[in-house]
């Protein structure tokens, strides 16, 4: 019978590499996928550590660029921000990650995909469920839901005791009293001391951002140019510097959105199985892009248009978060808003300080701004006495309505509120 093979999502941590030598000890044949989504990492010291803990072969795939233009970019033209606060940085990455993993799988013959995600977190769902939309022939091996595993190993130390006896590389620094994922996008910091909602985080959690209090007492002026909704060109105002290139835009808007302190968010979120949980993020670069993006649409997108897209936002962030970026939800989602982004075109001119990003500039070839019809000083073709109709139809329902209340005060219930 011929060793079972499967590839496991591997970070070089303590979780993964304990994985991955119990999956060899259990007779599988393992082989290592490192995804580079922006993380800052030693990825040559990760592989090799994946090869000296028993991994027949490593896949380090560098995933940035594909992170960008075909997930970060893709979010932006549906403005999707979870629960009115989250930019769903880790969320994002997710997908990704699985999608590659699949590949390699089928690649590689093997007939399972393993992950080191938690049982009461949303990563367990986000890679499952991207499994089984792409391949659902796979096996899934989740380790800490396997009643095995969670035997063998009730906790940190449990595991780092078993790291030691089998030689597997340890890192001696301390550990951190919270835990992080990052990647190109965000860094999120949750768990340990941040568990506790009433704590203000303390400034070295923090660490692709500036405090605010710390940041330049002097505005950056940037401009974004966008075609079809995407961004093509970032321009830094102050020092004439340009970006084109997709993943250079993004890195360099993180980089100004580090200095002058943008992107911070502390929050309570509620998790896909039910759980609140306390999340503090940084996301410098794509705070910059959406408040641009939202801004353009202002001036380029028709006002049904916006108002219908502003609706399924919150659906689409909802989809994100929850792992079903591979559905067919989504497919319909991505198809509307893909249609609502043909004419976002033109530039917005923004103010980066302490903080704070606000735009204060835009111009587009698709405007459907028009400066003497909306001005209040000249009547520009609008006829005022349209108003008086306009007004007297949308009347006629409240009228209506009045007629059918009873009471003297058909309000009272509002006073008593």
């Amino acid at each position: 019978m011929s060793q079972k093979k499967v590839v496991l999502a591997y970070s070089g941590g303590l979780d993964t590499s304990v994985i991955l030598s119990w999956l060899v000890e259990k007779g599988y044949e393992v082989v290592a996928f490192v995804g580079n989504v922006g993380q800052k990492e030693d990825f040559e010291e990760i592989k090799s550590k994946a090869l000296q803990t028993g991994a027949s072969k490593v896949y380090v795939e560098d995933l940035r660029r594909e992170f960008v233009t075909d997930y970060i970019f893709v979010a932006l033209m549906g403005n999707a921000i979870y629960e009115g606060r989250y930019l769903l940085g880790t969320a994002l990455a997710r997908p990704l990650l699985a999608k590659r993993q699949v590949e390699i799988a089928e690649k590689e013959g093997a007939t399972a995909v393993a992950h080191g995600a938690t049982a009461k977190g949303n990563d367990q769902v986000r890679f499952e469920l991207a499994y089984a939309a792409l391949n659902p022939n796979l096996e899934i091996i989740s380790p800490w839901k396997d009643p095995e595993f969670l035997s063998r190993f009730s906790g940190r130390s449990d595991m780092i005791e078993y790291a030691r006896e089998r030689g597997i590389p340890i890192k001696a620094t301390a550990e951190k009293p919270y835990s992080e994922d990052e990647n190109l996008m965000h860094i999120s910091h949750e768990a340990g001391i941040l568990e506790d909602p009433a704590l203000r985080p303390p400034e070295d959690v923090f660490s692709h951002t500036v405090s605010p209090k710390e940041a330049p007492d002097e505005e950056t002026l940037i401009k974004i140019h966008f075609k079809d909704g995407k961004p093509v060109k970032v321009v830094n105002l102050n020092t004439g510097e340009e970006k084109t290139d997709p993943l250079e835009l993004f890195i360099y808007l993180n980089e100004l959105g580090r200095i002058n302190g943008i992107g911070r968010v502390d929050m309570i979120e509620n998790r896909f199985i039910g759980i609140k949980s306390r999340g503090v993020y940084e996301t410098p670069g794509a705070t910059i892009l959406w408040a641009a993006h939202r801004d353009l649409e202002g001036i380029a997108m028709d006002k049904e248009v916006m108002h219908l897209r502003d609706m399924l936002a919150p659906k689409f962030a909802e989809l994100i978060y929850n792992g079903l970026w591979f559905s067919p939800e989504m497919d319909f989602l991505l198809a509307a808003f893909k249609k609502s982004q043909e004419a976002i075109d033109g530039s917005v001119t923004l103010s980066l300080y302490k903080g704070n990003v606000q735009p204060v500039g835009r111009e587009s070839p698709t405007s459907l701004y028009d400066q003497q019809l909306s001005s209040m000083d000249v009547e520009g073709g609008f006829n005022a006495l349209d108003s008086k109709g306009f007004i007297n139809i949308h009347a006629l329902r409240l009228k209506a309505h009045n007629i059918v209340l009873k009471t003297k005060d058909p309000y009272q219930w509002r006073k008593e509120i």
